[in-house]
């Protein structure tokens, strides 16, 4: 008898993904019930549901792309941008922005989306997890209570390679140890992930303003910079 070739994970992954993405995360009918369900519900009900799961010990990154479907980059996106948005650790801003840098090129390229092993195989208990997801449900779900889809234009397949363009500038910002430099870029990036997810283009037109307001005010920052080093070195010389 001959026996059966069981494909792996990761190849499981990407097939769903690609049945599940027409070239983007815009393929709201499926041919599968369950896929269609999912479609229908919010981010933060989705996250509930995983962290509420007794099925599960742990929960992966490759776990969230899977179970998010073509909505899974984006939502990334967010999870990496979002805790920069808040007070945290220095350093915090450079870590999470290379898996940020990282996703914002592949929308840019128009790829799948995909994490290296060693990146999409951390995992989180189910119930620190849960514990994460409880604190950010609630300001997830308010948001979500604003946001409609409208202007699809500016969140078709083809604008998402202009808005990760923008989100890769952004994220460049975040690795960059600039002082008070964090947050605005973070928050830019948080808008526009939510109007990906949500299909909102009004989202995205002011996340992107954020994120050009972010870039001037970096930009200056990093000028005070030089100029104040250059006028101690001078100084110091004289």
């Amino acid at each position: 008898m001959e026996q059966e070739q069981i494909p792996p994970a990761g190849q499981v992954m990407i097939d769903a993904l690609s049945k599940d993405n027409d070239g983007g995360s815009h393929n709201h009918e499926t041919g599968s019930g369950g896929q269609e369900q999912v479609r229908k519900k919010t981010l933060s009900q989705i996250l509930t549901e995983i962290g509420e799961d007794p099925s599960r010990q742990a929960v992966t990154l490759n776990d969230l792309i899977f179970l998010l479907g073509g909505r899974g980059r984006a939502a990334l996106i967010l999870f990496f941008a979002f805790p920069n948005v808040l007070p945290g650790p220095p350093g915090l801003s450079t870590v999470l922005g290379l898996p940020l840098f990282y996703l914002s090129l592949q929308m840019m390229l128009g790829r799948l989306p995909w994490l290296p092993r060693f990146v999409g195989e951390r995992s989180l208990s189910r119930t620190r997890f849960a514990q994460l997801v409880g604190r950010l449900a609630p300001w997830l779900a308010r948001a979500e209570r604003l946001l409609r889809p409208r202007w699809p234009v500016l969140v078709s397949h083809r604008a998402e390679y202009v808005l990760g363009a923008i989100c890769l500038v952004l994220a460049s910002v975040l690795i960059l140890p600039i002082p008070l430099g964090n947050l605005p870029p973070a928050f830019a990036v948080c808008l526009i992930a939510l109007g990906i997810l949500e299909r909102d283009g009004a989202w995205v037109v002011v996340g992107a303003l954020v994120g050009l307001a972010s870039l001037v005010l970096a930009g200056g920052v990093v000028y005070a910079l030089i100029k104040s080093t250059m006028f101690i070195l001078l100084n110091a010389f004289v």
